[in-house]
């Protein structure tokens, strides 16, 4: 039962993470219809950008925190600069969004390297013992992290007078448009949002995992798998897509072979799309109705 609860424990860490990145997935494609294959790389680039602040001396709180910001106005740059122009064509959109995040790979390469980059723990690293599972401290930053992350933004989606406007825009973009709605500004706000989230996912897990240039390629895919298992374009469908993932995959891990850790994500994601395409709980528009 120990062995259990210990790559549940496990599971559920990596699980929130994945969520993250599948909830930036949502807050594009809400807006544009667009699935952003760049989102992976904004969790690389958040968490390799404050490596590269705390190594010029800043302190680390203040290099999170500029990291973060920065890599969410970077979003609003790539809307704005690189996603608008495509106008409507969604197919162009996401073929934009690729290139991108082959550019941004590229970007990291030529500032950190081809080495994966060490991002010290928030509270240090002696693991805490909890009945028996064992968990590094870390581990609960990314649990807390992940909590409140996604409270606030349930109080912004549903409390603010901003984050109506972007679920009105979500669920009809015209009607939206016709009550005096700026679906522009709501773009750039579903890309901020975005890379915000990308960018804190990346930097709560580079103390546990190393990351380098290449690690969001992998983090982004799993975010896409765990927003097809929860529901695309439904936010909450998301983070619980992103639980069930990395529980099955350090439970095969735990039990079968590390080998089919990667493997799982793709064998889970031809099970939805072949026998439930619409997720756990459906997109969000079809839950809304």
């Amino acid at each position: 039962m120990t062995e259990f609860l210990q790559y549940m424990a496990s599971g559920l860490v990596v699980g929130c993470i994945y969520g993250l990145v599948a909830v930036g997935f949502t807050a594009v494609y809400n807006v544009t219809g667009i699935v952003n294959f760049s989102q992976g790389d904004m969790s690389m680039l958040g968490a390799l950008g404050a490596v590269g602040l705390i190594g010029l001396g800043l302190p680390m709180p203040l290099a999170l925190l500029a990291s973060v910001l920065t890599v969410g106005l970077l979003g609003i740059a790539i809307e704005r600069i690189a996603i608008r122009p495509a106008g409507s064509d969604v197919m162009r959109g996401i073929i934009i969004t690729i290139g991108i995040g082959v550019a941004l790979q590229g970007i990291a390469v030529i500032v950190w390297g081809t080495d994966a980059q060490p991002l010290p723990a928030f509270s240090g690293e002696t693991p805490i013992d909890m009945g028996g599972v064992t968990v590094p401290p870390q581990a609960l930053w990314v649990l807390g992290c992940a909590a409140a992350l996604m409270l606030a933004l349930y109080v912004f989606y549903t409390r603010t007078y901003v984050g109506k406007a972007f679920r009105a825009c979500a669920m009809n973009p015209k009607a939206a448009g016709l009550m005096g709605i700026p679906n522009t500004a709501m773009r750039a706000i579903g890309f901020f949002l975005s890379s915000l989230v990308g960018a804190i996912a990346g930097v709560i897990v580079a103390p546990v995992a190393l990351m380098q240039y290449d690690t969001g390629v992998f983090l982004g895919i799993k975010g896409f798998v765990a927003c097809i298992i929860g529901g695309f374009g439904n936010p909450i469908g998301a983070a619980l897509g992103g639980l069930v993932l990395g529980s099955l995959e350090s439970l095969s891990t735990g039990y079968l072979s590390s080998g089919f850790k990667n493997a799982i994500a793709f064998i889970v994601l031809l099970g939805f799309l072949f026998l439930r395409p619409g997720g756990i709980l459906g997109e969000m528009d079809t839950v809304k109705r």
